[in-house]
Order: structure tokens, then sequence, then C-alpha cells
């Protein structure tokens, strides 16, 4: 049976949502389809200034309030200041947090990664997810209900060559997000991650596609999406899904979208 002490999940209109990396690419997409379902309030989080302005006048013009923070999301002072901001913007809680930092790293063969850089790149990849939601767990217990969605890759799932890193810092977080789930269903508080492998039409697609070694791997990648391959709406939409009442039994799981490319 169900925890009784739980309020019941929420709609959609009645949450207030923080997505770190909300500034472009699936954080914006995220941003704009919340707005579109009714959400009010909408805090997002990134480390530009000027490209955080323009995403917050955009989901403003959608319908919900939003606001900027300023913030890096590996720092833990950081988080903890971001969370308690956005929780007094969204009235004293945050319903739904939403984690889509993407740090620009292209798959390199391991051999090839200077020792010294792999401690930075770890740093990068893993402890945005962790340190959020760190640090909105306890409003999330207080109000005995939330949700946390991370994203991460099929990296996570399928072995690459030069996703050595890649690879297990996204397993890390998928394993990382399954745990949060069982540790704290108690409290009301859903988990789930979603793992794409290629997003089309984004800054760090391009990125990665501007290179000779990542630019054959993702290629390939891309000829197996028999069904496409995904744009940031896509993924967008699955997290907005996630975060509503409709998936208020699903908590836990990593879910793959991309077209295709593998089933994992």
């Amino acid at each position: 049976m169900p925890n009784s002490d739980n309020p019941r999940p929420k709609d959609l209109p009645e949450c207030g949502v923080l997505i770190t990396g909300g500034t472009s690419g699936v954080g914006l997409a995220t941003a704009l389809e919340f707005a579109a379902a009714g959400v009010p309030r909408i805090a997002i989080a990134g480390r530009d200034p000027g490209r955080g302005a323009a995403a917050a006048a955009r989901v403003r013009d959608v319908g919900a309030e939003c606001t900027f923070y300023a913030t890096d999301a590996t720092d833990t002072t950081a988080a903890a200041r971001t969370a308690e901001a956005a929780a007094g913007f969204l009235g004293g809680g945050i319903d739904i947090f939403v984690n889509t930092t993407a740090p620009r790293v292209r798959p390199t063969p391991f051999s090839k990664v200077a020792a010294d850089d792999i401690e930075g790149l770890l740093t990068e990849l893993i402890l945005p997810p962790m340190r959020m939601a760190h640090a909105v767990l306890p409003t999330m217990r207080q109000q005995r209900s939330g949700v946390i969605i991370n994203m991460a890759s099929d990296a996570s799932k399928t072995a690459t060559p030069g996703e050595a890193l890649i690879g297990a810092a996204m397993a890390a977080i998928v394993m990382f997000t399954r745990t949060l789930a069982i540790e704290e269903k108690r409290y009301g508080i859903r988990a789930n991650v979603v793992t794409p492998s290629l997003i089309s039409g984004t800054g760090l697609t391009d990125y990665l596609l501007d290179d000779g070694f990542s630019g054959k791997l993702f290629a390939a990648a891309s000829a197996k999406a028999d069904l496409g391959v995904p744009d940031a709406g896509d993924v967008a939409s699955l997290i907005v899904f996630l975060a509503g009442p409709g998936a208020s039994r699903l908590t836990g799981q990593a879910i793959s979208v991309n077209g295709g490319i593998s089933a994992s």
C-alpha cells in the first residue's frame, strides 16, 4: 500500500520546476514544454547569464513566470544557494527538479586522455546531478513529495570506443538515480533518468560532430536511427511526462530515447 502520509501526486499546473542546464538544448526545450503544459513558475540555472536571460524571456513568452540563476552545479555552495533561491521563487518548495547539464566532452580513446584531465572530466560529468539533488532533497522531504529527473546517455548502457570516461560517468548517474529512487520513495519522491544517444539540432551535437573521431562515431550511430534521430523536443516530451501524475508509479528507471540506435 502507498504511504498514506504522502500527498497525492500534483498536476503540472500546481508545480514549481527547477531546471539546471536550462538555457539551451534539452533544458530549454523542457522549460518551454513545462510552460506549455501549464506550469506557472519555472526556475532555470546555468553558467551563462546572457544566455540565461534570453532563455527565461522565451519561457515567459509561453506564459510561465521564469527566472534565471547563474550557478556552477559542480560546486556545493553554489548548488545549495541556487536550490534555496529557487525554492523561494517557486513559492516555498521545489516540486520538480530536472538536471540536463551536458558538458562539452568529446569521445576520446582512454589511452589518449591526459592523466591530469581525468579528475576534471569526471567532476564535470558526474557532480552536477549529485550536488543539486543533495540541495533539493530537504525541501522535497519536508513536503513529502517531489520528482527528480536526471539526464545521462546511452553510454551508460552500451560500451562504445572512446567513451570509457563518459560511459563510466553516465553509468554512475544512472545508478545514483536508481538508488535515490529506492531511498526516497518513502517520502513520496520519485527519481528517473533519461538516456538519449544523439540529439539533433543542439550545440553539443554540433560540437561532437565537428571532430574526426567523434564525428565518425556519431555518424555511424545516426545511421542506425531508423525512426529518426531524436531532437531536444523529443527528450523534453519524455521528461515532462515523467514529471507528471501520469507517471506517478514510475521510479528508478533509465529510459533511452534514441530512434532505434540501440535497444538497451
